[in-house]
């Protein structure tokens, strides 16, 4: 049986009565592959040995805050209660209609819109795992995440459901259901709905992240983990209140928008405005005209939005959140010169879930990404795994409640944890006064505007056009993105390298993986800088470029 779309008209699924899918279980690391995941660095951490953070972070609070604004959007409102009766209608669907039991996984996939939220909740309510996706995918990713995590069941927006089914069309019973028909079969569901009695450790989320390899890698987090988050960076370094309207760029796939926009807000009883199109002339108009009061982006759109601000109103605002690239000190001074505000900077990484070094208010030291947050550990080691020496630069270990777990991926787990702390992949150094001071990326990976892009997956698309001999894919400094994709290209003989054909092959890569990652940066060589023994050096196209 092929994927097949689903209308409104209800498929005949047979529910296996009290099957439980043990996939993500199976397909953990060995236990001594873990990094250490300390409980104890802050009282709100002592969780139950049983939660389904979903009611945690909804059902517990309908009584208190079921009346207030949980999200605003152009053209709407919902409440908490509004959001919470949705999710059990799709619970519903999920359970009795497509025969989702405990442990499946489910692909997400949508712009930033209350529905997405309350598929999310819906997800975890019945028992399953949320494998949330961005809009940009094409369906070659959509096809490997959905074979990678063995996914059947995908609820798309109805606007870009076609990739998601083309994603799923060689997998066999696999059920893509747009939102048109998700709205169809919610409609005659319960609004109550008895969420599936969870241990704190079963996986809750996969989130994937793009690697060295070109390949993604799935980040298998816990119900616990999606709670330590909202009660780690946001408790003690952004402190929101009841009142807050945030607001952000980044897409929910993210994990920094997951909880940015919507568990940060949600843990608090706060409101978030969710803009399916968000680029900066857009979150700007939005700051101007809904006045939130908390923003999470990147530094990307801080920089484009300082040179819109004489036309916008964004006074509003008391708190802004830069993470997903480094911060630029000239982006912090610019925005403070603006409006006023110290932009609060964090590193985090999907391994970890969200932000674990950060600094606030009179707290920041300009310039550094700040100070280990409460409940986390971190410290830079050298190459040989020990302490480095005050103030030297090495590799960045930290350690804490989340922790890097990659979805069957044994090779790359011993990369990332060493001895029980979690190695991000970045270079540091620390101050004397606890700071941290971020140096470099330590591999392979690229980040532009916010965007991780692994410089493996575009070669491979670039090899796929006929034009192209060999290809190396590289960051290269920008003063707007921090870093922009380079494809440095060997042609084909007979091929003739011009500007006609850089645009052919920036169209080439567009149509076939996320637009984002395409080579803005073109460069044609006669060849490639390689060891004696035929491997690309890499390094020194970097060199160059810098």
């Amino acid at each position: 049986m092929r994927t097949r779309r689903v209308t409104s008209r209800m498929p005949d699924v047979a529910v296996e009565t009290g099957h439980v899918d043990t996939f993500c279980l199976d397909r953990l690391p060995p236990p001594e592959l873990w990094p250490v995941r300390d409980w104890t660095g802050i009282p709100e951490l002592a969780y139950p040995g049983r939660l389904n953070c979903a009611n945690e972070l909804l059902d517990r609070r309908i009584d208190e805050w079921g009346e207030r604004l949980v999200f605003r959007y152009p053209g709407g409102t919902w409440t908490y209660r509004d959001l919470n009766e949705k999710a059990n209608r799709i619970a519903h669907v999920l359970v009795d209609d497509l025969g989702v039991v405990p442990g499946n996984r489910v692909l997400l996939r949508g712009p930033n819109n209350p529905m997405l939220a309350a598929c999310w909740f819906a997800v975890l309510k019945a028992g399953g795992v949320v494998v949330c996706t961005m809009p940009l995918l094409r369906e070659r990713e959509i096809r490997f995440l959905a074979d990678k995590a063995e996914i059947n069941v995908a609820l798309s927006d109805s606007r870009i459901v076609t990739e998601c089914v083309d994603g799923f069309s060689a997998r066999d019973g696999a059920r893509v259901v747009d939102f048109d028909a998700l709205e169809a079969m919610m409609r005659e569901k319960p609004a109550e709905f008895e969420s599936c009695d969870t241990s704190a450790e079963d996986i809750a989320i996969i989130a994937f992240t793009s690697g060295t390899t070109g390949e993604g890698k799935g980040t298998m987090h816990s119900h616990r983990d999606i709670l330590a988050i909202t009660d780690c960076f946001p408790r003690y370094v952004l402190q929101p209140s009841a009142d807050d309207l945030f607001c952000g760029s980044p897409p929910l796939a993210f994990t920094y928008a997951l909880g940015g926009l919507l568990l940060f807000p949600m843990r608090f009883g706060a409101c978030s405005l969710l803009l399916e199109q968000a680029t900066p002339p857009n979150l700007i108009k939005a700051i101007a005209e809904f006045r939130p009061t908390i923003c999470f982006t990147a530094p990307t759109a801080y920089r484009a939005m300082c040179g819109m601000i004489a036309d916008y109103d964004v006074s509003s605002l008391r708190k802004c959140v830069s993470a997903g690239e480094t911060l630029p000190l000239s982006v912090y001074e610019s925005w403070l010169d603006a409006t006023g505000i110290k932009i609060i900077d964090g590193i985090g990484a999907t391994e970890m879930l969200h932000i674990f070094i950060s600094a606030a208010g009179d707290e920041i030291k300009p310039g550094a990404t700040g100070k280990v947050v409460p409940g986390y550990q971190a410290k830079i080691i050298d190459d040989n795994g020990r302490d480095a020496p005050a103030e030297s630069v090495g590799r960045l270990a930290v350690r804490g409640p989340t922790g890097c777990r990659y979805l069957d991926n044994i090779e790359q787990q011993k990369k990332y944890v060493e001895n029980g702390w979690n190695l991000t992949g970045d270079s540091y150094k620390l101050d004397s006064d606890g700071y941290f001071w971020y140096q470099a990326r330590t591999d392979d990976m690229i980040i532009s505007g916010g965007y991780n892009i692994a410089g493996p997956e575009v070669e491979n698309v670039l090899l796929e056009h006929p034009s192209v001999l060999e290809c190396a894919v590289i960051g290269e400094p920008d003063e707007e993105r921090g870093h922009v994709v380079k494809g440095v290209i060997v042609l084909k003989p007979g091929n003739k390298g011009d500007e006609q054909l850089k645009k052919e092959l920036q169209d080439f890569v567009k149509a076939r993986i996320a637009p984002y990652k395409y080579p803005r940066r073109i460069e044609f060589v006669t060849e490639l800088p390689r060891t004696a023994t035929g491997k690309l050096q890499r390094y020194r196209l970097r060199e160059q470029a810098t």
